[in-house]
C-alpha cells in the first residue's frame, strides 16, 4: 500500500470514528432535553410546569454556552483533547444516572447546570478535535456525516421511551451507556488527540481581512438560520393544530422524525459535491434560499398537504445547512492554536436562538398569526443565503 492509499484510509477511518462519536453526543443531550426532563419536570412542577422548564432550559443554555468556550480553551491550552472528550462523557454520563432521584426542583435546576458542564467539556474539546484531523478537502463529507447524529438522538430518545422496555429511572442510565458506547471508539482507536496549528489551505491562500469578513458573514448567517428553526421547532405542533386539528402529537413526531433521516443522505450528498467541486460555501447558500422557500409555503399554507410540504422542504433544507455549516466552519477559522475557544464563540449561535425566540413569538403570533412569524422567519433566511451568495467559490 503506497503512503497516499494509507493517508486515505487512515481519513477515511477517522471520518467513521468521529462521526459515530459525534451521533453518541447527540444521544447523550437529545432524549433528555427533548424527553426525559420535560417529563421529570412536569412530575415535579404540576401546574407551574412551563414556567421552570423554560427557566431550567434558560439557565441551562448559558451554561452551556459558557462551558464551551471554557473547554474549548482549555483543550487548546493543554494541547490535548481526548482527556477533555473522556473526562466530559464520564462526568455527564454519570450525572445523568442522579436525575431520577431529584425529588425537587431548585436541585434538578443545579443537576443541569453541572450536567451541561460536564456535557460541554466533552463537546467542545470533540468539536475542535474534527478540526485538527480533517482536512479541507473532505470538510463536506465531513458535514454529511455529522447530519446524522440529530437523527440518532431522535431515535435513542425513541428507544428509551418504548414502553415496557425500561423503567423511568433506567432510561437515563440507557441514555448515558448509548453514549459512551458511541464515543468510547473514537477515544480508544482514534489519533491521539494532540492539537494541531497547521494553518488550513483556505487560510493559507485567502488574506486576512477576507477571512475575517467571511467569518462574520458565516457567524451571522447559521444564527439567523438557527433563529428560524429554534422557533419553528418550538411550536411546530400548536401550529400544526392550527391547520388541522388531526395532527396530534405522535403524527407531528413523526413527521419530525422522518425529516431527520432523510435529511442525513442528502447532506452527505451535497457535502461530497462540495468536496468534489471545491466550492463549500454553495450548498449553504442554497440551502438557506430553499428554507426562506420552505417557510413562504407554510406561510401561504392552508391544509394538511401544502402544510407538511412547506415543513419538509423546510426542515430538510435546514438540517442540511446546519450539518455542513459546523463543517465548513472549520475551513475558514483560523488556525492559531485556539480552534477550540473559536469554535465556542461560534456555539453562540446555537444558544442565543433560545433567548431571542421567545420574545419574536410573543410579539408576532398574537398579531400576525403563524403566517406572520413564518414571513419574518423566511426573511431572516433569506437574508443568511445574501450573507454567504458571493462565497460560493474560495
Amino acid at each position: 500500500m503506497s503512503p497516499k492509499q494509507a493517508a486515505a484510509g487512515s481519513d477515511r477511518r477517522f471520518l467513521l470514528l468521529y462521526a459515530l462519536a459525534w451521533a453518541g453526543a447527540a444521544i447523550a443531550y437529545t432524549p433528555l432535553l427533548t424527553i426525559l426532563l420535560p417529563v421529570r419536570v412536569d412530575l415535579l412542577a404540576g401546574t407551574d410546569n412551563v414556567r421552570w422548564l423554560a427557566a431550567t432550559t434558560f439557565l441551562g443554555a448559558i451554561a452551556a454556552s459558557l462551558a464551551n468556550i471554557l473547554f474549548g480553551w482549555l483543550s487548546d491550552v493543554t494541547g490535548h483533547r481526548r482527556l477533555w472528550v473522556a473526562t466530559g462523557l464520564l462526568l455527564s454520563s454519570g450525572l445523568l444516572c442522579l436525575f431520577p432521584h431529584i425529588a425537587r426542583l431548585g436541585p434538578l435546576i443545579l443537576l443541569i447546570l453541572l450536567w451541561q458542564m460536564a456535557l460541554n467539556m466533552m463537546l467542545g474539546p470533540l468539536a475542535a478535535w474534527a478540526g485538527d484531523c480533517v482536512p479541507d478537502r473532505q470538510k463536506g463529507r465531513l458535514g454529511g456525516l455529522l447530519a446524522f447524529a440529530p437523527a440518532s438522538g431522535a431515535l435513542a430518545g425513541a428507544l428509551v421511551t418504548v414502553p415496557g422496555l425500561a423503567d423511568p429511572p433506567w432510561r437515563f442510565a440507557m441514555v448515558g451507556m448509548m453514549a459512551m458506547a458511541c464515543v468510547l471508539p473514537l477515544l480508544l482507536l482514534g489519533p491521539s488527540g494532540a492539537v494541531a496549528t497547521q494553518r488550513s489551505h483556505g487560510a493559507a491562500i485567502a488574506p486576512l481581512p477576507w477571512l475575517r469578513a467571511m467569518i462574520t458573514r458565516m457567524w451571522c448567517a447559521r444564527l439567523l438560520v438557527q433563529i428560524a428553526e429554534a422557533a419553528l421547532f418550538a411550536y411546530l405542533y400548536f401550529w400544526f393544530q392550527t391547520i388541522d386539528t388531526r395532527f396530534d402529537d405522535a403524527i407531528t413526531a413523526r413527521i419530525l422524525t422522518m425529516v431527520l433521516f432523510l435529511a442525513a443522505p442528502c447532506a452527505l450528498i451535497a457535502g461530497r459535491w462540495a468536496d468534489r467541486r471545491d466550492r463549500p460555501i454553495a450548498p449553504l447558500c442554497s440551502a438557506a434560499l430553499i428554507a426562506a422557500i420552505g417557510l413562504t409555503a407554510m406561510a401561504l399554507a392552508r391544509g394538511p398537504v401544502a402544510a407538511i410540504a412547506g415543513f419538509m422542504l423546510f426542515g430538510l433544507s435546514t438540517n442540511i445547512f446546519l450539518a455542513l455549516h459546523s463543517a465548513q466552519t472549520l475551513r475558514v477559522l483560523p488556525d492559531d492554536g485556539r480552534r477550540g475557544r473559536n469554535l465556542g464563540l461560534f456555539n453562540l449561535t446555537n444558544t442565543v436562538p433560545s433567548l431571542i425566540m421567545p420574545s419574536l413569538t410573543l410579539v408576532l403570533v398574537p398579531t400576525l398569526g403563524f403566517s406572520g412569524l413564518f414571513a419574518v422567519l423566511a426573511l431572516l433566511s433569506a437574508v443568511a443565503a445574501i450573507l454567504l451568495r458571493d462565497t460560493g467559490r474560495r
